[in-house]
């Protein structure tokens, strides 16, 4: 078994420059912890504010590719680590986790729920609504979706009034950002289970990380990366993805922020190392 490292380079909602500047600081050092050369799919495209009905006709080709590349390394019996600078990724990926590892769950960490549709978004964004694509609330042609029971929602604390009801009326798991009880309630919604973790590093605080849509009250790194520690005793890793660090203009800033962005990576990415070795 191996590990397949693919950056996503292509546009697929991206609104923010920070986050494709992210894809490029972190494939590398994320290559070196494993070990393995990472893959850049595609060229970046215009950071720039559209519809979903446009992102969705002009960014298909790469939402497929990300997918696509979860489904190549599931189907080998390698496990997927894909970068991208926006979470619009998971409408195709998660699709993907489904069909080859059916038993799996997905761990969504994150401090927006992306469980907006086209009929409750406000801004009309892609990446808004990418999670209630992959579990069916409505039909992005991307894939089968995944059964919202089998998704577990943490660090989650900035919710639209139209997904809040929808999140709340349905059958995925939603766990808060408490500093103590987000472990816990995690490890016991998992079961143990086999998990593919979609990591939107503005799960963090913005007191101590970047984030393009900040949302206050978010989980210090330390708590992150022993949630993410804990996990890993107890469930298979299926997969992970790694999107919208919004890495910052200024120098100073952006090499904290990194060194942040890997610290909370360090379980998984030492789990893997040993997979890899």
């Amino acid at each position: 078994m191996g590990v397949s490292l693919v950056a996503l380079r292509c546009r697929t909602a991206d609104r923010f420059p920070g986050a494709p500047r992210g894809v490029e600081i972190l494939a590398p050092l994320v290559g070196g912890a494993l070990g393995v050369e990472p893959r850049f799919i595609g060229s970046a495209g215009e950071v720039r504010e559209t519809r979903w009905e446009d992102d969705l006709k002009q960014s298909r080709g790469c939402l497929l590719e990300a997918g696509g590349q979860v489904d190549d390394a599931l189907a080998g019996g390698n496990t997927p680590v894909l970068l991208a600078a926006d979470c619009a990724v998971a409408a195709s990926t998660i699709p993907a986790v489904a069909r080859n590892r059916p038993d799996a769950r997905i761990l969504w960490l994150d401090g927006h729920g992306d469980y907006n549709t086209p009929d409750t978004s406000g801004s009309g964004y892609l990446g808004g609504m990418c999670l209630s694509a992959a579990t069916g609330e409505w039909d992005a042609g991307l894939g089968e979706p995944m059964p919202a029971g089998q998704v577990v929602l943490a660090g989650v604390r900035d919710l639209d009034p139209g997904e809040r009801a929808l999140l709340e009326h349905g059958p995925a798991t939603v766990i808060g950002s408490s500093p103590v009880e987000t472990l816990v309630a995690v490890k016991n919604a998992l079961e143990g289970s086999p998990v593919f973790v979609h990591l939107d590093l503005d799960v963090i605080d913005p007191e101590h990380f970047p984030a393009a849509v900040p949302a206050p009250g978010g989980l210090h790194p330390d708590k992150l990366y022993d949630l993410m520690d804990s996990v890993l005793e107890d469930s298979e890793l299926v997969g992970i993805e790694i999107t919208n660090f919004d890495a910052p203009d200024d120098d100073e800033a952006r090499a904290v922020a990194t060194e942040t962005a890997m610290h909370v990576l360090e379980p998984v990415l030492e789990h893997l190392a040993e997979e890899v070795g």
